[in-house]
Order: structure tokens, then sequence, then C-alpha cells
């Protein structure tokens, strides 16, 4: 059912970046059926077209946004963008830093910049990330908690906001910044720790992974979706920034039990080295209360419940993404 606040978005003109991707998708499906004309940029580098397909009033134009004429061309009219693409797997980013540093700040600064010249875009949502803040310093954690980014990912994404905030300051960017939490849910595109943990007892006995004492809150990607769309429309929010997640923490040996304990498997848990992290962040735990406040959002979906649509789409999708990070790219130089 169709929030009634967000009524107002139906037939509006709305663009929206990396949307074949895991959250992109969600956040297409969602306004498709409020009936909002939407149109997507994306490079398919990592989204895939089917995760659209049959969504009624949905355009795709398959170009970079570091290609500044394509930005431009898909701003023009706009009243709503979301600026959700990313490269998103922190693992990556230690072998391809300026790479991250290009996608995720320097595409940034082209949309805004199209969105300042074209004047006719009421609502400029950026997508951040919970990781710029580093290991938590108190839970929950909220907006005014200190920021320090313990991967090349956190910082592009903390740069990527800045440069999203200062626009909004220095000239009038219609900007609120969304920091969600870990999500997962179908469609999820890189080999995150959920897939990865389902991947690996669809294979065998044994899960191997790295830190297992790390916490994160978990949110259904239903939830983020609803919670970024719902920032396009509310009034007063313009300069915002917004935390979305759960206030749900598991520790990744608690989220191995209790998926195990769904699939209706046993297994052997085992610590492998070469899947730790340099710098890993060891809490994340969200504070929602400005989301329910400025947005009146509130995560609907248990942990449960959303792990147990992921298995099913995995296992019907056949998903295979779980490439070790060491073994995906050399280093860029």
């Amino acid at each position: 059912m169709v929030n009634n606040d967000l009524l107002v978005l139906k037939n509006k003109e709305i663009l929206v970046t990396g949307g074949c991707g895991f959250i992109g998708s969600e956040i297409v499906k969602q306004l498709s059926q409020i009936g909002a004309s939407v149109t997507i940029i994306d490079n398919l580098s990592s989204g895939k077209e089917k995760y659209i397909q049959g969504l009624s009033n949905v355009k795709l134009i398959t170009a970079d946004l570091l290609d500044n004429d394509a930005v431009r061309s898909a701003v023009k009219d706009k009243e709503y963008v979301i600026s959700n693409a990313a490269l998103p797997f922190i693992p990556d980013s230690y072998y391809l830093p300026k790479k991250f540093f290009d996608v995720n700040v320097n595409a940034t600064i082209s949309l805004a910049l199209a969105v300042i010249k074209e004047k006719k875009t009421k609502r400029f949502v950026h997508i951040s990330s919970s990781e710029i803040y580093g290991t938590a310093r108190y839970i929950p954690m909220d907006e005014s908690h200190h920021t320090t980014p313990q991967s090349t990912y956190a910082v592009s994404k903390l740069a990527g906001e800045r440069v999203v905030f200062t626009m909004h300051k220095e000239h009038n960017l219609p900007a609120v910044i969304i920091r969600p939490f870990n999500s997962f849910g179908p469609n999820i595109t890189q080999p995150y720790i959920i897939p990865e943990i389902i991947r690996q007892i669809m294979k065998g006995d044994v899960v191997k992974l790295g830190n297992l004492n790390a916490k994160r809150d978990l949110t259904y990607v239903t939830d983020t979706a609803r919670g970024i769309i719902l920032s396009l429309v509310k009034e007063g929010i313009v300069g915002e920034v917004i935390n979305i997640g759960s206030q749900r923490s598991y520790s990744i040996k608690e989220l191995v039990s209790l998926i195990s304990e769904i699939m209706g498997k046993e297994i052997s848990l085992e610590v492998d080295p070469l899947r730790f992290r340099p710098y890993d962040v060891d809490t994340l735990i969200c504070d929602y209360g400005r989301a329910t406040k400025l947005l009146g959002w509130e995560p609907k979906i248990t942990v449960k419940e959303g792990l147990e649509k992921t298995i099913e789409w995995i296992k019907k999708e056949g998903v295979n993404i779980g490439i070790p990070y060491n073994e995906r790219y050399e280093m860029e130089y």
C-alpha cells in the first residue's frame, strides 16, 4: 500500500542514478508503483537491467556519470533527483582508490552542478553511508556522531556528501543527505556479508569469514528505499542529514547462526585470515530518531523476515558473487 504522503510524486519526473543496482532498483520499483515517471542513468557495471524489467513509466539511459553530456541530458526537466550511484564494495576500494573517488566524488560534483544549472529541481537526495562514522564511540549512533572513516570507500563517501552540503550552502542546491546503515535483500550486486554467508552455507558445511565479532545494523532494502523516497517529499528538511537504519545489531557470528537456522543446516564456522579488513569498523548501530521525526519513518521488516526473503531470492536466482576481494584486482597505481 502506497503511503499517502508519496502520492504527490505521481506523474512527477524523477531521476535515479544507479537505478539498476541493489538499493537503486528498489527505489525505482517503489516510485513506479506510486506512478512517478522515472529516468535511470546507470552504466550497468554492477547493476542489471533485468531488475527493472516490467516496471511502468521507467526509462533507462545507459551511460556513465562521468559523461557530462549524458548527465546534463538526464537532469533536464527533472523535479526530483536521487543521487544513488556509487562504487560500494569496501574491499575493492583498497585496490582502486582513484576510481572510487572518480565515481563517488567527482561524478557527484558533476551531477550536482547539472542540477544547479538546470534550476528546476525541487529536491536533490544524496545517498551517503553509515561507514563515514567509523567505529561507534557511543550507541546508538545519531547524526552528530563524529566522522572517522576507516576505508577509502568511506572517505570517498564522506567527501561526496560534504561536497553536496557545501553546494547546498553556496548555490542553494536543495539537498537532503541520507546515511543508510547496512541494507540487505534481493537484487544485491556485490559479495556483501549476507549473500556471502548464504552462498557458503548453500555450498557446504563450513563457513569461512574474517572478523566474527564485528557488529552491524541491518535494514531490509524495502525499508531503506522507502526512507529515501520519503525524503523527496517531506517539507522543511532541505540541508538535513538523516540516518536510515534499524537500531538492531548483529555480530557476524550471530548472523551466521541465524542464517544457518533459517536454512535448516548445521555448519561449522572458521576464521579466514585473508578475509580480515586492514582497518575494520567494529560496531555500527543506528539511531533513527531523526528519520522518525522528520520523515515519519521507521523500519517495518524484521531482520529474520528480511533474511528469509533474501535466502529465497538467492536460491531462485542462483547468485554466485562471492569472489574474495584479494583475487578481484591488482593494485591501481
